[in-house]
């Protein structure tokens, strides 16, 4: 049997010191590695304080190295007056959402995290830019290609950054399979299968089409997309065919999808598979090549990822946080004025695929050639 591939107990300096050299992470200065802490940490603010703030960047903030949380943007005021006292930021810095071009009067904050439904990032986003802070948007980046465009226009003409939320490129079981990808170890994959899937058991937005934008696809779809661009080495696909599947709760999820299945076609011939639903359950995605094989499954779990190639298990022990990398590497390509690794252009050409998607699934699994 071939020995595990194994990262043992993979701390922030750890694991930053292995993410790919041909990424941004890799690109910056030894004092992302340094055990001591930069001088100033970076103000961020976080723009809705729903269940992902609450649950996954508040306690992530608390263990960033490059930043901190400096202020809120909230719908109530006696949320945010608990956030400050949580995290020790003055009651000054609670906006709300009509309030946001404040932002641009305080000096202590310099990265804006959006985290709102998704039809309303573009707006915000749009705010945080024309205020002079760079920004996060949550995926999926919007609910258009269009508003993509206009989010990517806004903040270049204000000069700032814009980035992603996508959390899994900067899990250690994730970054193995694009460096697979790149060194080409097993070949080319081209055979791929990927599926995301729960069973939603209360009404929420993420049902509702007018803030959502769509069903499980915008959700959780989105990262499988995302996974199947990791094992093609970012490389997108050429056409979409895509069926949305009979529903099974039809007066719960009324204007949105329950259930999509569809292939990604690639140049060099290369298939995936994927599915997603709001009415079953999986979280797994396979790579197949021909010197080889990569699986991870549960595959997009904020904790508990397990994968395996054809060359054994992937073990890692002492994980930091997803959502702290990724917001500690932000902070650190804004200070050092360097590229993202998850900028809007990546959640731009998601967003074409999405629409692909959408389209060949409302005309009956047409093929939908994908130019992004």
């Amino acid at each position: 049997m071939n020995p595990p591939i194994v990262f043992p107990h993979v701390s922030r300096r750890r694991f930053l010191g292995q993410v790919s050299a041909a990424g941004a992470l890799a690109l910056a200065p030894r004092s992302l590695f340094s055990a001591e802490p930069p001088a100033r940490k970076l103000g961020v603010a976080l723009v809705g304080l729903g269940s992902y703030s609450t649950g996954q960047l508040g306690p992530a903030l608390k263990l960033t190295q490059n930043c901190r949380l400096a202020g809120v943007v909230t719908g109530s005021r006696d949320k945010g007056l608990k956030w400050a006292k949580d995290f020790g930021f003055p009651e000054t810095s609670i906006y709300g959402y009509e309030t946001m071009a404040r932002l641009a009067d305080n000096k202590d904050i310099d990265i804006v995290y959006v985290v709102t439904p998704n039809a309303l990032h573009k707006d915000h986003v749009i705010a945080a830019a024309k205020a002079g802070k760079h920004v996060i948007t949550e995926k999926p980046m919007a609910n258009s290609v269009a508003d993509c465009d206009a989010m990517i226009a806004a903040c270049k003409k204000a000069g700032v950054k814009l980035s992603v939320g996508y959390r899994l490129h900067f899990d250690p079981f994730h970054e193995e399979l694009r460096r697979l990808a790149r060194t080409s170890e097993f070949g080319p994959f081209t055979k791929m299968s990927g599926g995301f899937a729960f069973i939603m058991d209360r009404p929420q937005w993420r049902a509702e089409k007018k803030l959502a934008g769509g069903g499980p696809l915008m959700d959780l779809g989105v990262y499988v997309l995302q996974e199947t661009l990791m094992a093609t080495g970012e490389v997108p696909p050429v056409a979409i065919t895509a069926h949305e599947l009979p529903k099974k709760r039809p007066d719960f999820f009324v204007d949105v999808e329950e259930s999509l299945m569809w292939t990604m076609e690639f140049a060099n011939g290369a298939k995936c598979e994927g599915y997603t639903s709001y009415n079953d359950n999986r979280n797994d995605f396979r790579a197949e090549a021909a010197g080889g094989w990569y699986e991870v499954s549960p595959a997009f779990s904020y904790r508990g990822i397990s994968a395996k190639t054809s060359r054994g298990p992937v073990v890692a022990t002492g994980l930091p946080s997803q959502q702290a990398l990724q917001i500690d590497a932000f902070a650190q390509c804004v200070r050092d004025n360097l590229p993202s690794i998850v900028p809007g252009e990546m959640g731009r050409r998601d967003m074409v695929m999405v629409e692909a998607i959408y389209a060949s699934a409302a005309a009956g699994g047409k093929r939908v050639e994908v130019k992004v």
